[in-house]
């Protein structure tokens, strides 16, 4: 495998990550991860309103939310099919494709079981020899999980989720004994909702939490000494709704996201660049490489604790749980990125289909999802039953 194709590959690889631009300042210290396509929002729904989805009704791609929703839903099974293009102003065959289902267990209605297929296409890249292509290949990661949610009261519900992720960047070659890559995480998550009355309107308020992406570091190319933490993630959010008339309701949200990993030391904040200075970033580096994901996770909450959070706010109008039209905004401070965009979305549901379609707009940083339209066709179990009487 030659340097170009490497070159290439590395900068696949960064494409999918966090796109904040480098800059040499004491304001801007982004979080960096392996696997950074776990991070994407899967859904057309959800990333419409801002990537807003940890206390919004469940619906069949809670998954990647809250799996502990599913525990809540309203039909007793679905799946869902999600296709997000990737860098498509310069590329067409970048891609981020999502399977997802449920199905409720048991005779009380209060358990359900759910699985989701994560599939990250890089896309194909050129070997070259002498500047002559000679190969190709098509780089990919992804990511296969199960969970399990239950009611544990009428109005609280908690999930657990497994899942087994493996990176496959073109490494695995002959020459260089190097191969692809895997891990191993898990999510814990939890659901609450209520159902106040204001006025004479029953409303419903609810809290979510999903703590994602709890694992194994993975070591791209075999490399166990350079080592990339996985996206570990801290989601809590609340929504609102409320009936603006008869069939029509208003929902409003907002969710707080910190990354659970910890930032990698920088040499400017090691003094003024002399030996003395140079050896403590090298030490701080050095055990920042040797850093279990565990000590990661407690590690992260330090003293720039409140840059580290992203937020989401976002709405979403339903008419006759038919029609719906959504919109949001995600806010990233300068420090941790400077990643901010609004969502657009709208969407249609009859008795057994419902499509989605999603659309972002960035207003800060460069993102590979700018202008890019994203669809979600979901299946409804009960409708497809009720159409055949049964």
């Amino acid at each position: 495998m030659n340097i170009r194709l490497k070159t290439g590959i590395v900068v696949a690889a960064l494409l999918v990550a966090v796109q904040a631009m480098a800059q040499d300042h004491d304001d801007f210290n982004p979080i960096n991860t392996g696997v950074a396509m776990l991070g994407i929002s899967s859904d057309a729904r959800g990333a419409s309103m801002g990537d807003l989805g940890a206390a919004t009704d469940p619906d069949v791609n809670s998954q990647y939310w809250n799996p502990s929703k599913y525990a809540f839903a309203y039909s007793s099974a679905g799946v869902s099919i999600s296709y997000t293009p990737w860098l498509r102003k310069i590329v067409n065959d970048i891609y981020l494709a999502n399977l997802t289902g449920y199905w409720k267990i048991g005779s009380s209605d209060n358990q359900a079981v759910s699985a989701s297929l994560r599939y990250f296409s890089y896309g194909e890249i050129n070997q070259t020899e002498g500047g002559t292509a000679i190969a190709s290949i098509h780089p990919f990661e992804l990511a296969a999980d199960v969970g399990y949610s239950r009611k544990l009261s009428e109005k609280f519900s908690m999930g657990v989720a497994l899942r087994y992720i493996y990176s496959d960047l073109g490494f695995n070659t002959i020459e260089d004994g190097k191969t692809a890559s895997s891990a191993f995480a898990a999510d814990i998550s939890g659901y609450y909702t209520t159902y106040p009355v204001i006025g004479r309107n029953e409303c419903q308020l609810s809290l979510g939490f999903n703590i994602s992406n709890i694992g194994s570091k993975i070591a791209y190319g075999g490399d166990q000494d350079n080592q990339a933490f996985l996206p570990a993630n801290l989601k809590i959010g609340t929504a609102f709704t409320f009936p603006l008339a008869d069939y029509h309701n208003l929902t409003i949200g907002v969710d707080a996201n910190k990354l659970l990993v910890p930032a990698k030391p920088r040499l400017q904040d090691f003094g003024d660049g002399s030996p003395e200075y140079q050896k403590e970033y090298e030490d701080a580096l050095e055990a920042w490489k040797n850093k279990s994901s565990i000590s990661g996770i407690f590690d992260s909450f330090g003293s720039d604790f409140a840059k580290r959070i992203n937020l989401s706010v976002g709405a979403e109008y339903v008419y006759n749980q038919q029609f719906f039209l959504r919109g949001g905004y995600y806010y990233e401070s300068a420090y941790n990125g400077d990643r901010q965009y609004f969502g657009l979305g709208a969407g249609f549901s009859l008795n057994v289909l419902r499509l989605d379609a999603g659309y972002m707009i960035a207003t800060k940083q460069n993102s590979p999802l700018d202008q890019t339209l994203r669809f979600t066709l979901s299946f409804d179990m009960d409708g497809i039953k009720s159409l055949f009487g049964r």
